[in-house]
């Protein structure tokens, strides 16, 4: 408890974790705003107040990896192995804030997003949260920003810089698993197993978008089913947070 207590202070008592939950909220929730506004016919499904969740994702991921590289950066990583010289034990601590803070964003951001939905739609008979896809809609978000936090996290502890685990992550997640289409022949195959647009299919996949205009929407490609989806990405981001941990633990810090 005393570990999770020191990576909480450290972790609130810089700027850049308030400012980044900031701009997750404003960028998710804002452009939901923007659709449920240009929503046709006044009718919108509970899909569609998701559909900006990746903005917030993208934005946590950064203020997870900038919670170890700024330790690496200004030197405090070095006093917090000399107080515990296992090393491991203050890196799951930093894990655990970091996961349970991005899901508590997440969590804001799913309801956010659906909430304001509600209030600007005319008709709101679609947005009802009837079924568990919907609710996978709703909450799903809060359970990928943990995992994608974690997952950030792992990259910046094998970095260490700042400039190099953002570029990583935004190159990949932004670039890299859309380009990786124009492959010829196995570029489809190899997408659907790259780990954003798996977590993609997990908040998105299965839904009922009969209020949208037809192929409207992100498309969710994916062989897997939403909740093996979740389990996928989940299981990518664990490995590369404990192969960080044991990095962590052999090299100087």
């Amino acid at each position: 408890m005393t570990l999770l207590a020191v990576e909480r202070i450290k972790l609130f008592t810089t700027r850049s974790p308030w400012w980044c939950m900031v701009l997750a909220l404003g960028l998710s929730i804002g452009f939901t705003a923007i659709i449920a506004a240009n929503s046709t016919e006044g009718a919108m499904p509970v899909v569609a107040s998701a559909f900006t969740h990746q903005f917030g994702l993208m934005v946590i991921m950064v203020m997870a990896a900038l919670a170890i590289t700024t330790e690496y950066r200004f030197g405090t990583i070095k006093a917090t192995f000399q107080a515990v010289p296992d090393r491991i034990s203050p890196l799951v601590a930093k894990g655990v804030v970091v996961a349970l803070l991005s899901a508590v964003v997440g969590l804001l951001v799913g309801f956010g997003s659906w909430g304001l939905s509600w209030l600007i739609v005319s008709d709101r008979s679609q947005l009802a949260l009837e079924s568990a896809n919907d609710w996978r809609h709703v909450l799903g978000v809060s359970l990928v920003f943990a995992a994608g936090s974690l997952l950030a996290l792992g990259v910046g502890t094998l970095v260490r810089q700042t400039a190099g685990a953002v570029s990583i992550i935004l190159v990949f997640a932004l670039l890299v698993e859309n380009l990786v289409t124009l492959i010829p022949k196995i570029g489809d195959d190899i997408q659907k197993w790259l780990p954003f647009t798996v977590a993609n299919k997990f908040v998105l996949g299965e839904a009922d978008s009969s209020g949208l205009p037809e192929g409207a929407g992100p498309p969710v490609p994916g062989e897997l089913s939403p909740w093996g989806s979740l389990a996928y990405f989940t299981a990518i981001a664990l490995a590369f947070f404990v192969v960080s941990l044991v990095v962590a633990k052999r090299r100087d810090a």
